[in-house]
């Protein structure tokens, strides 16, 4: 199958790599990043994970959807917040049978790709992994442990079965642990209640993740979190996610502990846009839909959004 990756930084790039490592053979990359988009061309992706290094050749890339075809598969990677931009630009790409697989951080991406495209070619589900992309033509994966990459249809169909399973079956011979579920919410919401406890709390206070599990308040407003989006899967029929996260906690600081979420490597590293409304921001908005308080996810929404707001302005020593 072709595939395209639109919006191929870090995550994108790693998935690219997984996909191509387990056997994948017609991958696009589609990314502004010039340098990297040059680099992965020319002499190819070299992914880093805990099983070693691999350089893998055999992608080609470009800077739009406009100049490579109609894909089978378009992946999209870019940030939340920037979905529907992100539909609009690979409009080119995306024919009568293309099947669209969102992959993204958060909460919500799946109705942002339906406002563009019929339901029964819609997948949706996400990695369980920090990434990175240290320099042009390098990426870093971090995978959890045990299933760290799950996606399903939005609504059954052949053509998202057939996507979908593809998409497991390069990923496992890549060396990941994917599963393509008929109900992939409660994984979802697992991967973005996780999310959004550390990402924002690191990202506000300036720590990896084992530094905020290390302070007492740190992870106490982790939990605050974790119990507010538990709260609100439930009202909409979402059960477990509680217990879940706690027998989760220990997994995700001994696997990611020295590591920079992506909220806190945007605000610290990058100073910019983060991808809080797809995380705390939309437990926040479900909260109000379906009746249930979400009073730490609401405030600390609005400081993140206070500090992207002003980064020019902000004291740094």
């Amino acid at each position: 199958m072709k595939i395209a990756i639109i919006g191929s930084g870090a995550a994108g790039s790693v998935f690219a790599g997984y996909l191509r490592k387990g056997g994948a053979e017609d991958i696009w990359l589609v990314d502004l990043y010039k340098a990297h988009m040059d680099k992965v061309r020319k002499d190819g992706l070299i992914l880093r994970n805990p099983a070693g290094e691999f350089h893998l050749t055999g992608f080609q890339t470009a800077y739009s959807a406009d100049e490579i075809g109609i894909m089978d598969i378009v992946i999209i990677m870019v940030k939340a917040t920037q979905t529907e931009a992100a539909m609009r630009t690979a409009a080119p790409c995306i024919g009568p049978e293309t099947v669209v697989v969102t992959l993204q951080n958060g909460l919500g991406n799946d109705e942002n790709i339906k406002k563009f495209i019929p339901d029964d070619r819609v997948i949706f589900g996400c990695g369980n992994m920090g990434t990175e992309l240290p320099e042009p033509g390098v990426c870093v994966a971090k995978p959890a442990k045990g299933n760290n990459m799950f996606f399903g249809p939005s609504v059954k169909s052949a053509l998202a079965d057939a996507a979908g399973t593809y998409l497991e079956k390069c990923f496992a011979a890549g060396g990941l642990e994917p599963k393509y579920y008929d109900d992939v919410r409660p994984y979802i919401w697992r991967k973005a209640t996780s999310n959004s406890g550390f990402n924002t709390v690191c990202a506000i206070l300036r720590l990896k993740i084992g530094e905020v599990y290390d302070d007492s308040n740190g992870v106490a407003l982790v939990w605050d979190i974790w119990k507010e989006a538990s709260d609100v899967a439930e009202a909409m029929g979402i059960p477990g996610i509680w217990e879940y996260m706690q027998k989760e906690m220990q997994n995700v600081v001994t696997n990611l502990g020295d590591y920079y979420p992506s909220m806190a490597q945007d605000m610290l590293m990058h100073q910019r846009q983060t991808e809080v409304t797809a995380l705390t921001g939309a437990i926040s908005d479900y909260g109000k839909k379906h009746g249930v308080a979400t009073p730490t996810c609401d405030v600390l929404t609005r400081v993140v959004k206070a500090q992207e707001a002003n980064y020019a302005k902000q004291f740094v020593k």
